[in-house]
């Protein structure tokens, strides 16, 4: 299903206000915590994406309707997760306790850009996983990472094409090298895509799983030119994304150099009514 780019007004309108005038919205609040969260139903529909074994082809694939998180996870929920000794008994009565945790990184956690409403960043493939596990014990739906072509279906959201941007429209949608002063800023603080979420694009990527099974960034970031923040956009861990990581072996749980990485869950809960 091949999809163009709108651009001017007519693209403008379609970010600024929700395509579908029922858009359909629950909150999730972590248990024990005042930390809440939204989560916005993504309808069923289709998708042509590279074929990985054969990246001259294509793969149509089909998607199911699914809840996705309206931002990125912010520190605020992965710090509950992480560091959070409060709630330990409430995560004991739910089976959550037996999920692993990261250990504290080096330095601030935040690497100095901001907690409160900032993107969690930095975790590796792993972390976010148990991250996705742990949550899922807490509120008893089943939390996890979006696949790549859920995640880019959601990111166009009917609207844009796997492909640069014009950048009047890049601007007002993501953070990226040439507006962000090169750090994460808080969620929200740009225009939501067509479909209600907000910081798809740029700000930090975010970890999927890959049409091939592995684990793939998409989006691009606030450390990304303009042209290398769309739907399109991906990319995979090199070494230099953990080069001065201390520990040997390599922490399973941080990424010394990757400041520009984090995640946003999806929900397999019930279709709304």
């Amino acid at each position: 299903m091949r999809r163009a780019v709108l651009v001017g007004a007519a693209w403008a309108a379609l970010v600024a206000t929700p395509s579908s005038p029922t858009l359909k919205v629950f909150t999730e609040r972590l248990p024990g915590t005042t930390v809440e969260f939204e989560m916005v139903y993504i309808p069923s529909g289709k998708i042509e994406l590279p074929d990985p074994d054969d990246p001259s082809k294509t793969r149509l694939v089909a998607i199911q309707g699914f809840w996705m998180g309206r931002t990125e996870v912010t520190w605020d929920e992965y710090g509950t997760y992480a560091f959070n000794k409060e709630i330990h008994e409430i995560e004991k009565q739910r089976g959550a306790d037996a999920v692993a945790k990261p250990s504290k990184p080096y330095g601030a956690i935040d690497r100095g850009f901001g907690y409160e409403g900032n993107p969690a960043i930095g975790m590796t493939f792993a972390a976010a996983q148990r991250y996705c596990e742990w949550l899922s014990k807490m509120t008893g739906k089943k939390y996890r990472l979006p696949n790549e072509a859920e995640w880019e279906y959601a990111a166009r959201a009917g609207v844009l094409a796997r492909a640069p941007l014009p950048r009047d429209a890049i601007d007002k949608m993501a953070w990226h090298a040439e507006n962000s002063d090169l750090k994460p800023h808080k969620v929200k603080q740009k225009q939501p895509n067509a479909w209600g979420l907000y910081d798809m694009l740029g700000n930090v990527m975010e970890w999927c799983f890959g049409l091939d099974g592995k684990a793939v960034a998409c989006g691009g970031a606030f450390t990304d030119k303009p042209e290398q923040v769309h739907p399109g956009a991906r990319a995979r861990q090199t070494p230099e994304w953990n080069m001065t990581d201390p520990q040997y072996p390599k922490s399973r749980w941080w990424l010394s150099d990757a400041p520009f990485v984090g995640l946003r869950v999806v929900c397999d809960a019930p279709a709304p009514d």
